[in-house]
């Protein structure tokens, strides 16, 4: 466990070399394309989505769908406040609750933490928020709105599933792997928190 967390931390702060936001211009105008590339090409929505598909993963249950349902629900209403210019959110504000949603994901990945399937989803689904308006307000000149939505809408889906598939493996075979992946999500998360205030 020890060289695991070892090699956690320093992935870790390695990508925070990097440009962990997946907020700067992507160089891919359009829709569909733009919207599904989104999420993947920044360390702080890939983590966040992909800790959804862990932890939902470690509750089981119902809440293998539930969870990244109400994450990929709730996401698609911040995204249409965002681009409609209803969010309420300063930019500010929207990233440091993107920060914050990594950290409070990776602990509770970390802690393999249980709660009701209906605290579960509400709580994903805040997080989701913020990173719908994120999305929402990254919206290209050139997109159409909706085939924007509809691809990063897609790639979150398909990021929450790799999350399941590997903390259903991981909880079968190797939890202290989910568990250090929790971690890695958190240190970034707080991380970037503490950057953004």
């Amino acid at each position: 466990m020890k060289k695991a967390m070892s090699c956690v931390l320093a992935i870790a702060l390695a990508g925070l070399t990097a440009n962990v936001y997946a907020h700067p211009g992507h160089g891919v105008s359009g829709g569909l394309l733009a919207g599904f590339v989104h999420p993947l090409s920044g360390a702080d929505h890939l983590l966040a989505m992909v800790a959804v598909g862990i932890w939902a993963a470690q509750l089981g249950g119902r809440a293998l769908w539930a969870v990244p349902l109400a994450f990929v629900s709730v996401m698609g209403l911040g995204a249409a406040a965002a681009m409609t210019g209803h969010v309420g959110i300063a930019a500010g504000a929207i990233e440091s609750g993107v920060a914050a949603s990594l950290f409070a994901l990776g602990l509770l990945v970390f802690r393999a933490q249980r709660l009701p399937l209906p605290v579960a989803m509400a709580l994903v689904g805040a997080f989701a928020w913020f990173h719908g308006a994120a999305h929402g307000g990254e919206l290209p000149l050139a997109a159409d709105p909706l085939r924007y939505a509809l691809g990063f809408l897609s790639a979150t889906a398909l990021l929450h599933g790799a999350g399941v598939a590997f903390g259903t493996w991981a909880q079968r075979h190797e939890p202290s792997l989910g568990r250090a992946g929790g971690a890695m999500t958190a240190i970034v998360g707080g991380s970037l928190l503490i950057v953004s205030i």
